[in-house]
């Protein structure tokens, strides 16, 4: 016959069970991302028939979706104070699915698949820009992991990978008809390479990852997400290739003030080490 406990023994052996199941919590957010890539695929592939644009949409909207739990299976870990060296190389992994193989596997789809079926040429070159995208992925991911704790962490060195995918399906949401000529494809193509490209460089992205203590800045923070919320609602489909755009243009203007002297925004630190477990950032 077990003993029983006292009121002070319960409430420990509740505080550990919930301690417990909190350690589970950014690790299941991150397998809903690994859901979200792993559906989008799916929809890549039945994306047949007289109305492909449908499935189209469902899966690039289905990247966003995963984008939108990779950013809070970080947020949570670091909330919940249970990050862990499993949830590091468990959202690396997911990443690899969810930002790189579901997003080249939807542009491959969505740009080539079909015109290439009269095109050989433009089906290689499908092949080639979309392997080049999931390959400079996973070369981000593997220089982030090893750079955590050394760059200043905020700015990302290189195009995270969930903006890169994010990149590909703002483009499908804003047009997701598929192309109707080959030069259309070949310029899909092209931001395919972009893109990639972007992602392995050493130009600094802003992470917006550190909390502020500012009050103004907070407010001023609050403000621009009340803003996008707002422009949201108004260009709907058109909103995230647009906000795509203005990111990567915006950075890489920045990039080039920098070079030139300008220190309106204060550049990286080259090595500055960020204290804290990096466990399911956004890479």
């Amino acid at each position: 016959m077990r003993p029983r406990l006292s009121p002070e023994e319960r409430r420990a052996r509740r505080k550990r069970v919930v301690r417990r199941s909190m350690f589970v919590l950014p690790s299941s957010i991150t397998m809903a991302s690994v859901f979200c890539g792993f559906s989008s695929v799916v929809m890549s592939i039945n994306a047949a028939g007289a109305t492909p644009e449908r499935y189209f949409l469902w899966a690039a909207g289905l990247l966003v979706l995963a984008g939108i739990f990779d950013g809070l299976d970080g947020r949570v870990a670091r909330a919940t104070n249970t990050a862990t060296e499993f949830g590091v190389q468990l959202d690396s992994l997911a990443d690899v699915v969810s930002f790189g193989m579901a997003p080249a596997i939807l542009a491959y789809r969505y740009g080539f698949f079909q015109l290439g079926i009269h095109d050989p040429h433009l089906r290689a070159a499908g092949w080639a820009a979309c392997f080049v995208f999931i390959a400079c992925g996973a070369l981000r991911l593997a220089r982030f992991n090893v750079q955590v704790g050394s760059v200043d962490s905020r700015y990302f060195m290189g195009l995270p990978i969930p903006a890169g995918a994010a990149c590909v399906a703002s483009v499908i949401i804003w047009h997701p008809t598929p192309p109707a000529s080959a030069a259309h494809a070949y310029w899909f193509a092209a931001e395919l390479f972009l893109v990639g490209l972007l992602m392995v460089s050493t130009l600094r992205f802003p992470s917006f990852k550190k909390r502020t203590t500012n009050p103004r800045t907070a407010m001023v923070t609050s403000l621009m997400i009340v803003v996008l919320f707002a422009l949201m609602i108004l260009f709907q489909q058109s909103f995230l290739v647009g906000f795509c755009a203005i990111y990567v243009v915006l950075a890489l203007a920045m990039n080039l003030a920098w070079k030139a002297g300008w220190r309106g925004i204060e550049p990286p630190h080259e090595s500055r080490p960020d204290l804290g477990n990096p466990h399911q950032t956004t890479h």
